[in-house]
């Protein structure tokens, strides 16, 4: 084989791409980068009846969106059949390979009859060539290839993860490698691939333990005996929260899902990676490091532990760190789809800019950037940054009895001179914050007792960012026209 390391992933476009087999691939992709190798993109779509291009595009997308850059491919089984067959007929003419014409009802028959048994169900060697001699063969019936198994001996390979691993022949049945309508099987098909695409290292998931030791033997029958294999790791499953294997129900979904739901794909990327693998304690690093970083001896063998909570943490710190133009560009349609509700004000600036016509792009007030400037470090995800935003581009719901609650007294009065003073100065973050700080003083409050009034009657909120931040975004003739009507609403006329 080519000396070149060659890594490949190979998901089956039968449902979209999830976070085990994302995490494979990152870490094909992430040990082909680090030795100067090729990745390879292979879509596995054999089972016609459930392949559907749909999935086929959400796996490219998928791809795309987390920078998984691929140096061959896609490369799709579908279009390698003839390839296939012709592997089929080298097996046979070998007699390595032999049809078999048992019917779906016979084999189940002999499993219920293994099972009664307590014996280890498995296909029993009936249509091998030697006892078929001199068998009918059954009208109706479209045979499938199987592959001959030896019978007796080991397969060994010191696995890339686990370590040595042994497994007898005598454990092993004749599996089918082609279907009877000539359509290969998985074992199959991905050992004539992983030949003709020269692949060095097979990474691939726990759960294809059992599947190696078959394909080490194709191997051996198509190439020979001493032929050079690829190596291959085995990576250890994810788990949910409750050690069980990780499923929708513990809220892991596909990759797109993860970017619908607001992650940054630089989050979802990094967050993958520590999936298994370590690097010290280091819980956040570029994809640069990781590529500088990644072997297969820091693969953990135990199972890894999916955490919704940690990935939200590294989701935020990746928001803190990101330019404002670029997370405002990401969550601009969801504030227009969000200012786009029934309930929305039909003067709040959003609905203004949608009033301009199609094509045309005014502007929205106040910049979604400063907007997200000043929330992204409070977010965890970009759909959390929409919603905050939303702050800034619909009438508030203000209820009177929170307004009654919090302007009284010294508060009350300290509202209404800053209403008074505010049309005066200039409309800048570091001037309503001096006018806060004079109000306190002449009043002889704390700034609580300024800032929360002031939040309840401009937003409806007793929380938020910096009060003089928010006002400031919100704008000078908002503000006063809420803080009027708060004022109305607690001192009625």
């Amino acid at each position: 084989m080519n000396p070149t390391v060659r890594t490949r992933i190979a998901p089956s476009p039968t449902g979209m791409l999830h976070l085990g087999t994302a995490r494979t691939a990152l870490f094909c992709w992430a040990f082909a980068r680090r030795n100067g190798g090729q990745f390879i993109l292979r879509i596995e779509d054999t089972d016609l009846e459930r392949s559907t291009e749909e999935n086929v595009q959400a796996i490219l997308d998928s791809m795309a969106w987390l920078q998984l850059e691929y140096d061959e491919g896609p490369i799709r089984q579908t279009e390698r059949l003839a390839r296939y067959a012709q592997v089929i007929e080298q097996l046979l003419a070998q007699q390595q390979a032999y049809h078999c014409y048992a019917s779906r009802e016979e084999l189940d028959e002999l499993r219920k009859q293994q099972t009664a048994r307590g014996e280890k169900p498995r296909y029993d060697g009936r249509w091998r060539p030697e006892r078929a001699i001199g068998k009918p063969i059954p009208a109706g019936v479209t045979p499938v290839v199987r592959f001959r198994n030896p019978d007796f001996g080991t397969v060994s390979w010191n696995d890339l993860v686990k370590g040595p691993i042994t497994i007898s022949n005598t454990e092993l049945d004749d599996l089918v490698i082609a279907r009877g309508d000539g359509v290969p099987t998985y074992n199959f098909a991905v050992v004539v691939d992983d030949i003709d695409m020269a692949i060095t290292h097979v990474l691939r998931g726990d759960d294809h333990v059992n599947n190696t030791p078959r394909q080490i033997n194709i191997y051996h029958a198509i190439l020979g005996p001493g032929a050079a294999l690829p190596k291959f790791g085995h990576l250890p499953m994810i788990l949910g929260p409750d050690g069980q294997k990780l499923s929708k129900r513990h809220g892991a979904v596909s990759v797109l899902q993860y970017r619908d739901d607001g992650f940054l794909p630089e989050a979802l990327f990094n967050y993958l990676a520590r999936l298994g693998w370590s690097h010290g304690d280091v819980e956040k690093f570029s994809r640069d490091e990781l590529t500088l970083w990644f072997d297969l001896d820091h693969v953990n063998r135990a199972p890894a532990q999916y955490d919704m909570a940690k990935l939200l943490w590294l989701n935020g710190e990746y928001m803190k760190e990101a330019d404002p133009a670029r997370l405002a560009k990401l969550i601009e349609p969801m504030v227009a789809q969000r200012a786009a509700k029934p309930e929305e004000s039909p003067g709040s600036p959003l609905s203004r800019r949608a009033e301009a016509g199609p094509g045309v792009r005014a502007p929205i007030s106040p910049p979604l950037e400063l907007v997200v400037a000043l929330l992204k470090d409070r977010a965890h995800t970009l759909n959390e940054l929409a919603d905050e935003a939303m702050l800034f581009y619909l009438e508030p719901h203000i209820e009177p009895d929170l307004l009654r609650q919090h302007l009284t007294g010294k508060s009350l009065d300290a509202v209404r001179e800053f209403a008074q003073a505010a049309t005066t100065i200039p409309w800048q973050r570091t001037a309503i914050a001096a006018l806060n700080k004079q109000l306190i003083g002449d009043f002889g409050i704390k700034m609580p007792q300024l800032a929360v009034p002031l939040r309840v009657a401009v937003t409806g909120r007793t929380q938020t960012p910096s009060i003089d931040a928010v006002l400031e975004l919100i704008g000078r003739d908002a503000v006063l026209a809420r803080l009027r009507a708060a004022l109305d609403v607690v001192t009625p006329r």
